[in-house]
């Protein structure tokens, strides 16, 4: 057995020649002169015939030499670090914990769930200086080396999300933050295998990382994977992980259908969606509860009643409005009476002559009442528009090209071809979204107190936008943004992204989340008395809570053991050095019985 098998610093045992100097010492020191008093001679004499022999006094003189050395040689082992190998979890006082709150961790099994099993794990885990990191958001310190109480504490208060996590990320934080000599302890069910190649950067480190795994539960999960909202309309997948067949009731308002699923099938099934709030359940539930239902946001009102007003009927805008399913389209021509109850009313080629003030004024009504008004450019632009028109013109010009399109709801992809003629002028309030070489706006919009105004600067007989097939697009997203209505796309999410609000606190599935900006991550309904949008968890890897255990799986993942044993030396310094002072102690106790002290 080599030296350093048992001590961190072999060298040290150097410090043994200091015995050397002391032995000759002991070996050149002169005897002693005796002095022999003839009273005492015989007396002493006997005495010590009686009491002692020559092997014992040769001993005995040599107590004080042994004492020394021994004193010498456990100093010098002191000095090398004598130590034993135990294990690095017995030593480590930093850890970090990484916990998986992820919506498959809210699997049950036995009436608890991973999560319940997997917090109780972490708290065990606790040491002197412990950090905690959740997955949400691609890893979310929550603790930075905390006391064990505080760690305990904190986790006593976690849940698990409705959302897709990011247990890669979170581990990459761990290993970030973790400090020399710091331990990793991930409490998951590991779904998938992305996070793997995080676990083997931590431990190139030489960062020591445990997994724990929780994964009982979920072996036949059937759950909604998918949601894709059409006009009215949304299309749900329904997909059994189990390998047997199912019989799955899915229903939503007054809607069900009966589904009959093969071991791995998936089935779609579409309904219309309620105004308001509403939610498709799938019945029976099982262990994982999260993918058993589906919330849905939709208007109160879902119809768009839009009125075309104009005296030259451009066939193009209302059959791109008319085909939208939601949209209810009439068409008016000047001089005529409006009634109440539209919720966008476009200008589109009206005859100067013909345009009423009432008309004009109805426009303006309808934005006091958070409606729209659109206003199509034409060669003529009447008079009476006023402030209905966003656009100071300064009349035609010939074509020209494109300079700008801004990011918005309502250009977002759309290729906006130049006009062949155009009206040149400046924008008088509002925000252009579209602008053309010389600056002037092809696309503009406005709010106007509650409601909102949009300008259109296509001249339509000279504009091949019109052919284009975004062209449908522009006016469906037009006629629901004039409206003030989101379409169901905008108004229904994924758990795990995230809303914006006009307001600093916005109700949600567990009380009040502040604002603007919302994390969506459970599964329900967020919103405001005048916008509601729901969450829902649409993972199909999230969904499927059959887990393998880590020691089964091949690959690089299958490579990385479930707990990692790694040894560490535990040096004995301490216990060595008390031993040399007790030796110094006994050193002076017989010297002291000696009566040299």
């Amino acid at each position: 057995m080599a030296l350093s098998d048992v001590l961190l610093f072999p060298l040290g045992l150097a410090a043994l020649l200091v015995a050397v100097p002391i032995v000759v010492l002991y070996l050149i020191r002169p005897d002693p002169e005796r002095v022999e008093l003839p009273t005492f001679r015989f007396l002493v004499s006997e005495e010590r015939q009686q009491a002692t022999t020559p092997l014992f006094e040769r001993l005995s003189r040599s107590v004080l030499l042994l004492i020394q050395l021994l004193a010498i040689l456990l100093l010098a082992t002191a000095l090398a670090t004598p130590y034993v190998p135990v294990s690095e979890r017995e030593t480590v006082e930093e850890t970090v914990l990484v916990v998986d709150t992820s919506a498959s961790m809210a699997t049950t099994d036995g009436g608890a769930s991973r999560f319940d099993r997997a917090v109780a794990a972490a708290r065990e885990e606790a040491t002197s200086a412990t950090s905690v990191i959740t997955t949400e958001g691609g890893g979310r310190v929550r603790l930075q080396r905390g006391t064990p109480s505080d760690a305990r504490g904190l986790l006593a208060e976690f849940s698990p999300t409705d959302a897709p996590g990011d247990l890669r990320g979170a581990i990459s934080q761990a290993s970030s933050l973790a400090g020399e000599n710091a331990r990793i302890v991930v409490v998951s069910d590991f779904a998938g295998d992305s996070w793997g190649d995080a676990v083997t950067t931590a431990r190139a480190r030489d960062i020591s990382v445990d997994l724990r795994q929780f994964d009982r539960g979920g072996e036949d999960n059937v759950g909604f994977v998918n949601r894709r909202l059409s006009g009215t309309e949304v299309t749900l997948s329904v997909r059994n992980f189990g390998d047997d067949s199912v019989s799955r009731t899915v229903t939503l308002g007054d809607r069900r259908t009966e589904l009959e699923l093969d071991g791995g099938d998936t089935e779609t099934v579409t309904f219309p969606v309620p105004a308001g709030r509403s939610r498709a359940e799938l019945s029976p539930g099982d262990d994982f509860a999260v993918d058993d239902s589906v919330s849905l946001a939709a208007p109160e009102d879902p119809t768009v009643d839009v009125l075309v007003l104009t005296n030259d009927e451009n066939r193009y805008l209302t059959t791109a409005l008319s085909v939208v399913d939601s949209v209810n389209v009439t068409v008016e021509r000047p001089p005529t009476t409006i009634d109440d109850g539209y919720d966008v009313i476009v200008y589109s080629n009206v005859n100067r002559e013909s345009l009423l003030p009432g008309n004009v004024e109805s426009g303006r009504e309808l934005l006091a009442d958070g409606g729209g008004v659109a206003v199509q450019a034409q060669r003529e632009m009447p008079e009476r528009y006023g402030d209905l028109q966003l656009v100071e013109s300064s009349g035609p010009q010939a074509g020209t090209t494109v300079r700008r399109s801004a990011d918005s709801e309502l250009t977002r992809g759309i290729d906006f071809q130049p006009p062949d003629e155009y009206l040149a002028g400046e924008l008088r309030e509002g925000e252009s979204l579209v602008e053309l070489r010389d600056g002037s706006p092809l696309v503009a919009t406005a709010d106007r107190g509650p409601g909102r105004v949009l300008y259109y600067g296509y001249i339509e007989d000279a504009s091949s936008f019109k052919f284009n097939y975004q062209y449908p697009v522009f006016w469906k997203r037009s006629a629901f943004h004039l409206a003030g209505r989101e379409t169901l796309p905008a108004l229904n999410y994924a758990t795990g992204e995230t809303a914006r609000f006009q307001v600093d606190t916005v109700s949600g599935p567990d009380g009040p989340v502040s604002g603007p900006t919302v994390s969506l991550q459970r599964a329900g309904f967020y919103g405001t008395a005048d916008r509601q949008v729901s969450a829902s968890l649409l993972d199909e890897a999230e969904s499927d809570t059959a887990v393998d255990p880590l020691e089964d799986r091949s690959g690089s993942v299958g490579e990385l053991t479930r707990e990692e044993q790694r040894t560490v030396p535990r040096p004995l310094t301490e216990f060595v050095a008390l031993g040399a002072l007790a030796v110094l102690l006994l050193e002076i106790g017989y010297l002291y019985r000696r009566g040299d002290l």
